[in-house]
């Protein structure tokens, strides 16, 4: 089953405001299997035992930090899909379960590991995102955070829309 994303022109720097997660929030809770079937029911569930006003209230623009192992459960792709369906433009968090930290590339949701990132930030903050750096800056208190480089050739996959326009890309040649 597909869930339609909107579709987004990759950019270096985002700004948005910020939805702080803990740690071990699990693909269930991002996309609830009881609505497995119903992607619009979905969308309205996502989240809603992590903060019961996400699914209401994130707006386009918005990005998540989070504590470690950010989309640990299940390997549903439904779950960085429906992020960006509701609006998500970028997720930040101290680690990821590496079935969502590849789902998210190949999807063109930009994510980025940072230590500690979690407790540097609230629901509300205003963050600027520098993808290509790693860098992070909190523009409500002005603090910056520095994190692991995107390897060059899952940055391709962000700036071609994903893992399928890359290959369609690079056939194309």
């Amino acid at each position: 089953m597909k869930i339609s994303r909107k579709d987004r022109e990759y950019k270096d720097v985002l700004k948005g405001n910020v939805w702080v997660f803990p740690d071990n929030v699990d693909t269930d809770a991002i996309s609830p299997s009881q609505y497995i079937n119903d992607p619009k029911e979905m969308a309205k569930h996502t989240c809603e035992t992590i903060n019961k006003d996400f699914a209401s209230k994130v707006k386009d623009g918005d990005i998540i930090v989070a504590g470690r192992y950010f989309g640990c459960g299940s390997s549903r792709e439904t779950a960085p899909t429906i992020l960006q369906q509701k609006g998500i433009v970028a997720i930040i968090a101290e680690s990821f379960a590496r079935i969502f930290y590849r789902s998210s590339f190949a999807l063109a949701l930009p994510i980025l590991e940072i230590d500690d990132i979690s407790k540097h930030f609230k629901t509300g903050e205003e963050m600027e995102v520098d993808i290509p750096n790693a860098e992070v800056t909190n523009l409500t208190s002005g603090n910056k955070f520095k994190g692991t480089k995107i390897h060059p050739i899952l940055l391709n996959f962000l700036k071609a829309g994903g893992l399928e326009n890359q290959l369609i890309e690079e056939l194309g040649k």
